[in-house]
């Protein structure tokens, strides 16, 4: 039935800030920006031009208006196959870092976006 996950929506409180922290400073491609009324966007982001799964990185304000209860933060957790230069990457970015955490299943760190919100991200071999 289901075969690959589509689209995750981060709601964001400032689109073109949100935008810039995932391009700018995690590295993702933009992959859709497309107006949807005078004060908001759709706008897709991901790791790269092939990669299937998006960010919609959504305005919280529309949301809230519209569906207050969707807005909480989901889990997400990203994957790479070079854990030491992402993190290297990231803090040189400028991009809030937690601690490398190297458990039996894996490696893995934890960041944070331009609003706080925390993801992991983990090596897979």
């Amino acid at each position: 039935m289901i075969n690959k996950i589509g689209k995750i929506t981060v709601y964001v409180k400032d689109q073109e800030v949100a935008k810039d922290f995932w391009i700018n400073k995690v590295g993702f491609v933009l992959k859709m920006e497309q107006p949807m009324g005078p004060d908001f966007s759709w706008i897709e982001v991901g790791p790269s031009e092939d990669e299937f799964t998006t960010l919609v990185l959504y305005s919280k304000e529309a949301m809230e208006q519209h569906e207050p209860s969707k807005v909480a933060h989901p889990s997400i957790l990203f994957s790479t196959t070079e854990i030491e230069s992402a993190y290297k990457k990231m803090k040189q970015n400028g991009v809030k870092v937690g601690e490398m955490l190297r458990m039996p299943f894996g490696t893995m760190f934890s960041f944070q976006d331009q609003e706080g919100n925390e993801y992991l991200l983990r090596e897979d071999k």
